[in-house]
C-alpha cells in the first residue's frame, strides 16, 4: 500500500496562510446572532452582533476594535448607473496595479460612493461645464462647497452638476477606495471563546432632499443575517485598555453605543475575578426603550462585579439629564475614587459628550479638590500621563 505525505512546508503555509488576516486580508466571520436591542417604541435602532472567529486565529483585548469590510446599499449603486445610463458589466479599472471589476461590482464593492471631497469636485470640474459647479471652486467660495460636501454623495454631484462629458473609467478614477468601519469591541474573548460581539448604531437620516444610509451600519441592519459572513480584522488600539492590576478601580462613561469596550471590561474582569471595583455612566433617551443591555448590567451589578450603575435617559424628564450630570451629582464620591488611583474612560460622541464630559471632569476636580481651574487641569493632564484617563470617542 502506497501512502503519500503531503509536504511539511505546504502545509506550514497553507496555516499560515489560513491565519494571517488582516486590514488587507480579511477573515469571512460567519454570523451567530443579528438583533436589535432597542425597545419597542424607540427611535432607535441599535444592532447587537455576535460573529464567530473559529479557525482565524484572531484575538483581541478588552479596548480594541474590529473592523469591517462593508458593501454599498444596492439601491444607490442602481441609482448611479441609472443616472448616468451605464453599462453596469462594463469592465473598469480599480486601481494603480490595473486590477479590473465589472462597473457595478466595483462601485458595490470597491469604491467609496458615499462620501463627496473638495479633491473629488475639483477633478470632476474637468469633465463638465457647469457654472454651478466652477463658482462653487472658487476660492472665495470655500466655506461653501465644504457645507456642499457635508452629508451629499455620488449621486448627489452627478445630478446637481451634469450635463457630464466623462466615461465611466473616468469618474471611478476619481473616487477613493472604500474605507473600513471601525467599532469597538463589546465582548471579551475570555468570556466567549472564538467570538467577537458588536453593538452597532443603525445611521439612517434625510438630507437634501433624499433618505441617507450609514453604509456599514444599514448592512448590518437590513443586509445581513444570521448564518451570512461579514469581511472582518482586529485593529488592536494601544490608547485604550484596562489596569494591568485588577485590583484598581474603575470608572466607565458610555452612553449609547459608547457602553461597547464596557460591556467587554466587565466580561473580563467578571471572568478574571478583578478585585478593584467599577462605577458605570450610562446615558440614552428613554429608559423603557433604550437602556441597552440593562439585564445583563444589573446582574453584573447584584452579582458586585459591576459596583455602582448610574443612568441618565435624557427624554424621560422635563429637563435633559446627560452622563455629566451625573458626574457632578456624584462628584464627592468620583474625587475620591481619582484620589485612591481610579482609572476614568469615555467612549462614545467626540463632539459633544466627550467634551462636556471632560468639561465637568475639570470643574469637579476643581471643586472637589479645592484647587484653581489651573491646577485641575494639570491633575487631568497628570491622570492622562500615567494613563487612568483614556478616551475612545469618533
Amino acid at each position: 500500500m502506497q501512502i503519500t505525505l503531503d509536504s511539511p512546508k505546504t502545509d506550514l503555509k497553507d496555516k499560515l496562510v489560513q491565519t494571517t488576516f488582516s486590514r488587507t486580508n480579511p477573515f469571512q466571520a460567519k454570523i451567530l446572532k443579528n438583533i436589535n436591542i432597542n425597545g419597542a417604541g424607540s427611535g432607535k435602532e441599535t444592532r447587537h452582533i455576535e460573529l464567530s472567529l473559529e479557525g482565524s486565529g484572531l484575538s483581541y483585548v478588552p479596548g480594541d476594535a474590529l473592523g469591517i469590510v462593508p458593501s454599498n446599499d444596492p439601491e444607490l449603486v442602481a441609482s448611479i448607473l441609472e443616472e448616468m445610463h451605464w453599462d453596469e458589466e462594463a469592465v473598469v479599472t480599480i486601481n494603480k496595479q490595473g486590477e479590473t471589476l465589472p462597473l457595478k461590482e466595483a462601485l458595490t464593492t470597491y469604491f467609496e460612493i458615499t462620501l463627496l471631497s473638495k479633491k473629488v469636485l475639483q477633478q470632476a470640474a474637468a469633465f463638465t461645464e457647469n457654472e454651478e459647479l466652477q463658482k462653487l471652486l472658487l476660492a472665495e467660495n470655500v466655506i461653501q462647497l465644504k457645507e456642499y460636501c457635508y452629508g451629499r454623495d455620488l449621486l448627489d454631484m452627478l445630478r446637481g452638476f451634469g450635463p457630464w462629458k466623462a466615461t465611466a473609467q473616468e469618474i471611478v478614477s476619481l473616487l477613493r477606495k472604500m474605507t473600513p468601519r471601525l467599532y469597538s469591541i463589546a465582548s471579551s474573548i475570555t468570556a466567549n471563546p472564538d467570538e467577537v460581539h458588536l453593538t452597532i448604531g443603525t445611521v439612517r437620516y434625510t438630507a437634501n432632499g433624499r433618505e441617507r444610509k450609514g453604509v456599514c451600519s444599514v448592512l448590518c441592519a437590513e443586509r445581513v443575517k444570521e448564518g451570512d459572513v461579514l469581511s472582518v480584522f482586529v485593529q488592536a488600539n494601544k490608547h485604550f485598555y484596562l489596569p494591568e492590576s485588577p485590583d484598581h478601580d474603575i470608572i466607565m462613561v458610555g452612553p449609547g453605543t459608547g457602553i461597547a469596550p464596557f460591556r467587554s471590561f466587565i466580561q473580563e474582569r467578571a471572568v478574571n475575578n478583578a478585585t478593584g471595583r467599577s462605577w458605570l455612566f450610562f446615558g440614552d433617551q428613554h429608559a423603557n426603550s433604550d437602556f441597552l443591555y440593562q439585564e445583563e448590567l444589573e446582574k453584573y451589578q447584584q452579582d458586585g462585579v459591576l459596583t455602582k450603575l448610574d443612568t441618565a435617559f435624557s427624554r424621560d424628564a422635563a429637563q435633559k439629564v446627560y452622563v455629566q450630570h451625573k458626574i457632578l451629582e456624584h462628584s464627592k464620591e468620583l474625587f475620591d475614587w481619582l484620589e485612591k488611583g481610579a482609572y476614568f474612560y469615555v467612549c462614545g460622541d467626540k463632539e459633544y459628550m466627550a467634551k462636556d464630559v471632560h468639561d465637568t471632569l475639570i470643574n469637579m476636580i476643581e471643586k472637589e479638590g479645592a484647587m484653581s481651574r489651573d491646577s485641575a487641569e494639570a491633575y487631568l493632564k497628570d491622570m492622562q500621563k500615567q494613563g487612568r484617563y483614556q478616551r475612545d470617542v469618533y
